[in-house]
């Protein structure tokens, strides 16, 4: 099966716009910018809309979720959009016992941390994307020539989230079971990768111009370990959606000692955190890796003058990758002010690009 002919990518919407051509690795006149978590607490907008509504049936609402996609590219001018979800939203749908608690994030209501324990997960086939699906096809009309960024979470950190039962520091109970039960690994990782899997695909056939894959919790992997125990995994998920020829963005925090093998996964383009210069993470694949990010989270708060500096050498140091996508190395902090990224974004459409560049 291929995309439908009435996707963006196919009936003339998005095809050449600046995100999707540089995700295949051409330079354009102008860099595109957005950012992770672009969509959320540092909007007024978002706040009031949210107000009395859970973070999953927000997700699961497809105008709510449409409406939250489209205000940071309304405001911000950004060049693409990214679904609004939350990457436990596919194990919800699968059957999964888990909900989003204020001030700490997913929590399970039964960790996973034997084999009978994975045994008795739910079918990944009987998830049911039909809200997800409707979400993205409303978003993807309503942004016309504006690409749609659809996104899941790598099995690795689904996995990490499945075992811990929620959020954690070191993840050190799955990293713990990937070694003390192999098996049972094993089988957790073949059921995240085929609900990830599944998830994209859906995303990709209402409509979505690209995908990316998050993982959040890769860095706290060994390099060894990522390369024989999870990496075969990230893989696996993509393979459901190789048929539809949609570039990939594969992204993890703390990942610089892994970018080649997660670029190896099956990713058109690697995203790259803070730690990590543009220039060195190219070295690191080899100098023909088309890039995204890696603008400092932390500096969204700095006087503009620190920021637009800062900005300017990620620019420069992407120069070194055949294209790249400006973006930041991890999400928005919600107290962002968000007249800040709106001045990043004409920065970047301003000095970005390979005219901006020649006129220098």
């Amino acid at each position: 099966m291929t995309l439908p002919a009435t996707h963006p990518l196919l009936d003339g919407r998005t095809a050449a716009s600046a995100l999707v051509t540089t995700y295949r690795g051409v330079r354009g006149d102008r860099t595109p910018v957005w950012f992770m978590r672009q969509a959320g607490r540092s909007l007024p907008e978002y706040r009031e809309l949210r107000v009395g509504t859970r973070m999953l049936d927000a997700c699961l609402d497809p105008a709510m979720a449409s409406e939250i996609t489209l205000q940071p590219v309304r405001r911000h001018g950004v060049d693409a959009g990214i679904f609004f979800s939350d990457i436990v939203i596919p194990l919800k749908l699968a059957g999964v016992d888990v909900e989003i608690e204020p001030g700490r994030g997913p929590v399970l209501a039964k960790p996973v941390r034997t084999l009978a324990d994975v045994s008795a997960l739910p079918d990944p086939d009987g998830a049911d994307f039909t809200a997800i699906e409707q979400g993205v096809a409303l978003t993807v009309a309503a942004l016309g020539s504006t690409p749609l960024i659809g996104f899941a979470g790598a099995p690795f950190t689904l996995a990490a989230y499945l075992v811990e039962g929620g959020p954690s520091k070191d993840h050190i109970r799955a990293r713990t079971l990937m070694h003390a039960d192999p098996e049972a690994w094993e089988g957790l990782l073949s059921w995240a990768a085929a609900v990830t899997g599944r998830f994209l695909r859906a995303q990709l056939l209402a409509g979505a111009s690209a995908a990316q894959l998050f993982d959040s919790w890769v860095g706290s992997l060994s390099k060894a370990d990522y390369v024989e125990r999870v990496a075969p995994f990230s893989k696996k998920a993509l393979e459901p959606i190789r048929d539809l020829d949609v570039p990939v963005v594969h992204f993890g925090v703390g990942s610089g000692e892994v970018l080649a093998p997660m670029h190896e996964v099956g990713a058109d383009v690697v995203g790259v955190d803070w730690r990590l210069p543009l220039d060195e993470a190219s070295r690191r694949l080899g100098g023909g890796v088309t890039l995204q990010g890696n603008v400092d989270p932390a500096l969204l708060a700095a006087p503009w003058p620190v920021l637009e500096a800062h900005v300017l050498d990620v620019l420069r140091r992407g120069r070194s990758a055949p294209a790249h996508v400006l973006n930041l190395g991890h999400g928005v902090p919600p107290e962002t002010d968000p007249d800040v990224l709106t001045r990043i974004v004409e920065l970047v459409h301003e000095r970005g690009g390979a005219a901006a560049e020649e006129s220098r």
